[in-house]
């Protein structure tokens, strides 16, 4: 039995009035059996809970009871900045936190106010993760983020795509940013602040080094930063294409914002069947056969010669690969 699920029953019953076992059971994850369990023991301890019979009744408190068990723990403080977003609080395994944290707030406002709150959270919903993957899965994000808000060091097997593949650096955490439902931690290595993907750590373990992150280091502006790097390190080199007003209409689901502003900003009309010529940013010749193939019949790449050779010989493959036996 545990002390804090019974204080989530009482928080509970005190903030949205008359609930049923089955719906106190659903929101705390348990049978009905042990919520009825958990009512009799908050009776028993002199808390004044009734149950009203019938088809609309329930479990509530006596009018004009409140508890003043309202105080925050440091987990549950923690949590609070994650109150409305309860996918990333799972994440970083503050789940159970976040319900209390939240449900103490609830307890402790008015009764107008706790209505509005209550309304206002069930119209809004965060889905982070973007269509069409699943979620990552992260399981050291829970120690990265006690060490960031601890200060203590890490060290870290990571696989990253450039070789060496697997290296072993030693991490002085300083944040974590979740961008498209992916989580990266922002740490320092060698006098070095890096971004690593979460979901690439092999292996994680605390170390004995505690530090205190620089005053001036701003997450925000930094991760501003490195999207700008990211950018300018990402296109480096650009093609001209042709596209037709079907492969036009379907840009923007195939390739980045980035290829459709630019084909946006430099289109310009190539005979009277709607097709126009516009140049486009590239990373790689590789990667950008890839992207453009995708639209089928609805591009053609004038330059550079070796893009263009690329989506022939890859046109070719698929050829005598449906052609007849």
């Amino acid at each position: 039995m545990s002390a804090g699920r019974l204080l989530s029953v009482l928080l509970l019953l005190q903030s949205r009035g008359r609930m049923s076992a089955r719906t106190l059971a659903d929101e705390l994850g348990v049978s009905v059996r042990t919520a009825y369990r958990d009512l009799a023991r908050l009776q028993a301890a002199g808390v004044p809970v009734y149950a009203e019979p019938g088809p609309g009744g329930g479990y509530q408190l006596l009018d004009g009871y409140r508890t003043r068990l309202t105080g925050m723990s440091e987990s549950e403080a923690r949590a609070l900045l994650f109150a409305g977003l309860p996918g990333p609080a799972a994440d970083l395994g503050l789940a159970a936190e976040t319900m209390t944290a939240r449900l103490k707030l609830l307890a402790a406002l008015p009764a107008g106010l706790r209505e509005e709150a209550t309304r206002t959270a069930a119209v809004f919903h965060l889905d982070a993760p973007g269509w069409y993957r699943e979620p990552e899965q992260t399981p050291y994000l829970p120690l990265f983020a006690d060490a960031i808000l601890t200060g203590r060091a890490v060290d870290v097997h990571y696989r990253r795509w450039r070789a060496p593949q697997e290296v072993n650096p030693h991490l002085r955490p300083y944040g974590l940013v979740l961008k498209s439902g992916i989580w990266y931690l922002v740490a320092a290595a060698n006098n070095r602040v890096s971004t690593y993907r979460v979901a690439q750590v092999l292996d994680a373990t605390p170390s004995d080094e505690r530090f205190d992150r620089p005053r001036d280091f701003d997450l925000g502006a930094y991760w501003t930063s490195y999207l700008d790097d990211f950018q300018a390190r990402r296109y480096t080199g650009t093609a001209t294409i042709r596209l037709s007003a079907q492969g036009r209409r379907r840009l923007p689901d195939n390739v980045p914002p980035e290829v459709v502003r630019a084909v946006d900003a430099t289109a310009t009309a190539v005979g009277d069947d709607g097709w126009i010529e516009a140049v486009i940013p590239t990373e790689s010749t590789g990667h950008a056969c890839g992207e453009l193939l995708r639209l089928g019949v609805d591009v053609e790449v004038v330059a550079p010669a070796e893009l263009r050779q690329a989506m022939a010989a890859a046109v070719g493959v698929l050829a005598r690969t449906y052609g007849p036996a």
